[in-house]
């Protein structure tokens, strides 16, 4: 008889017996809940991944909300903590490892307040909600009426936020005054003095000029910007400027926070995926910093320079042949160093992805107290990654630097890893869109001297914007905890990374106030990427003739995004494997 006959007639019977499901599916079905639950609470997240209904709507940040959000997620961190790591397969361990992190962050941001400041130095929910325009394309009815429906839940959300800007007034909660200086150009950037020209009405200069009901819809578009969205926007500058900025505190570390010692000790070990205290972090930056410094003392010697190096940093930073003119020449040169880097991944690399990229300007109302440059990822299945490069205040952004931010940005940094990622075969979305800091960091760093062994840095001064590259990511070790666990002042932080970097000194200054407003994330780079280049010499060292550059790289990579005691285990089981 059929083995699925006889399955059926023991059914029929009551006489089947229900297998329990092996770990690994217990795992799987935990981050499906978790992924579901994000999905259902953040509608912006939901239309991304292709939800018709979604797109009607804007996140909740309701009290009801937030508090619901913890629950379900504290009580699938209970559920994920009692499964048995060692019942799991190599897939079951990976997974486990990055769902308990993502539960962990979520439920841990929670119980430390930080929805009581959704904004940064650089940015804030103002700037996140407004990606929801930015290149929009409505081509039917049914996407345009879904846009307005978003539009006239645009104030509620406005609302929402600033009264938990006002809670954290009250409670204790707040950035730093000091880096919410000049942040009001975030917000008036969104407040042009015709509506036709806000960003928000742009995707209405979209529809279809042939469809009847083009111009009621047009028409209902520019009356949601005029009287919703806009008056919205100068609502919050309002209370930013004339209440929230002048009640902000004054004091700099997140130490200073109602239980700032533990949020902070908890933000270092997020976000380096390492059980390191602040004390370690900052003593393995200083001499960091030390190794780092005889390296650039040496090009120094090299280029016979008549000065020490403070008067190297000057010339560099004050002498004109290491600027561009023009936004123009900045993003060619970046263009020609992006297709430069392309050349140069089949010396190190077996798999590649098919993903795409471009290079384009960091958007203007961002730009003046942006970073140097970024990496934005594909919005969809059918887009390409984007390399952005900051060409605001061009006298700050020098082309000695240009090529190690390349290498980091796109490929073979970013770029590379997070396509790669996006390109996983059959893996759990949490995890296919899942981002460590750490992991991804670490990479781009560890990225940036690899244009040293393919001879991509053609003359000494960008070796030496590498190097000092390197110099900022090792102070950030020194200055984020000096910062935010050891009493350090903003000057003292500035004047650190100045006395040690080329970064110009509106580079150092933005950077310096990014770490205030965001603790513990820089120490992610650093530490990731010295983890790597640890993996990499235990690899050569174990394998010697055996070892494979293009291998072991693929082997950092195959799994995506993963906390660096995982990668460890991993990158161990394949130097295992090729000694067999």
């Amino acid at each position: 008889m059929k083995n699925w006959l006889i399955g059926a007639l023991l059914v029929l019977t009551g006489c089947a017996t229900t297998q329990p499901p092996s770990a690994d599916d217990t795992v799987i079905d935990l981050m499906e809940q978790a992924w579901q639950q994000r999905l259902a609470r953040s509608p912006q997240m939901a239309a991304h991944f292709g939800d018709i209904d979604a797109q009607a709507r804007l996140d909740d940040h309701s009290p009801q909300a937030l508090q619901g959000a913890f629950d379900a997620n504290l009580a699938l961190l209970d559920q994920a903590r009692n499964i048995d790591a060692g019942a799991l397969s190599d897939e079951g361990r990976i997974n486990l490892s990055i769902l308990v992190g993502i539960l962990e962050n979520r439920t841990d941001s929670y119980r430390f307040h930080e929805y009581l400041m959704p904004l940064t130095a650089e940015g804030g929910f103002h700037n996140e909600v407004a990606g929801i325009a930015a290149g929009l394309t409505l081509a039917t009815t049914q996407q345009a009426q879904a846009y307005l429906s978003r539009l006239a839940a645009l104030p509620e959300l406005f609302q929402q936020q600033i009264h938990w800007m006002r809670e954290g007034v009250r409670l204790g909660y707040t950035q730093p005054q000091v880096v919410l200086e000049g942040f009001e150009s975030s917000i008036q950037a969104y407040l042009p003095d015709d509506a036709k020209e806000s960003l928000y009405y742009q995707p209405f200069t979209t529809l279809p000029q042939d469809r009847a009901d083009t111009q009621a819809l047009t028409r209902a578009g520019l009356k949601a910007v005029r009287e919703q969205v806009l008056p919205a926007y100068r609502d919050y500058l309002s209370f930013f400027v004339e209440e929230y900025r002048p009640a902000a505190r004054t004091s700099i570390a997140a130490g200073e926070l109602p239980d700032g010692e533990a949020y902070y000790a908890n933000r270092v070990n997020h976000f380096i995926t390492l059980p390191m205290t602040p004390d370690e972090v900052h003593q393995l930056g200083l001499e960091e910093v030390a190794r780092i410094r005889a390296e650039m003392e040496t090009i120094i010697e090299a280029l016979a320079f008549e000065g020490d190096f403070a008067e190297f940093l000057a010339f560099l930073r004050t002498d004109a042949r290491f600027y561009a003119n023009t936004p123009e020449q900045l993003l060619r040169e970046a263009a020609w160093l992006a297709k430069r880097a392309d050349a140069m991944l089949p010396q190190f690399f077996g798999k590649l992805p098919r993903t795409p990229y471009g290079v384009m300007a960091v958007p203007v109302e961002i730009a003046p107290k942006y970073t140097t440059g970024r990496y934005s990822g594909p919005s969809g299945d059918h887009q390409p990654g984007y390399y952005w490069v900051n060409t605001y205040a061009l006298d700050k952004r020098p082309l000695y630097a240009l090529p190690a931010l390349t290498l980091h940005e796109a490929v073979p940094g970013h770029h590379l890893q997070i396509s790669l990622t996006r390109e996983l075969g059959e893996v759990h979305p949490l995890r296919r869109y899942h981002y460590i800091s750490a992991f991804g960091e670490g990479w781009g760093l560890y990225s940036e001297k690899l244009g040293v062994e393919a001879g991509y840095y053609e003359d000494a001064y960008a070796d030496f914007g590498r190097l000092s590259y390197e110099m900022w990511r090792a102070s950030r070790l020194v200055v984020d905890t000096g910062i935010h666990a050891k009493g350090w002042s903003r000057q003292q932080a500035i004047d650190f990374m100045a006395g040690n970097t080329a970064l110009s000194l509106h580079n150092v200054t933005t950077e310096v106030d990014r770490y205030i407003s965001w603790p513990g994330q820089a120490l992610s780079y650093k530490m990731g990427e010295l983890t790597l280049w640890r993996l990499r010499h235990e690899a050569e060292q174990t394998l010697g003739d055996r070892f494979d550059i293009r291998g072991f790289h693929d082997a950092v990579l195959a799994n995506g995004s993963v906390p660096l005691a995982e990668l460890e285990r991993l990158v161990r089981q394949w130097i295992a494997s090729q000694q067999g």
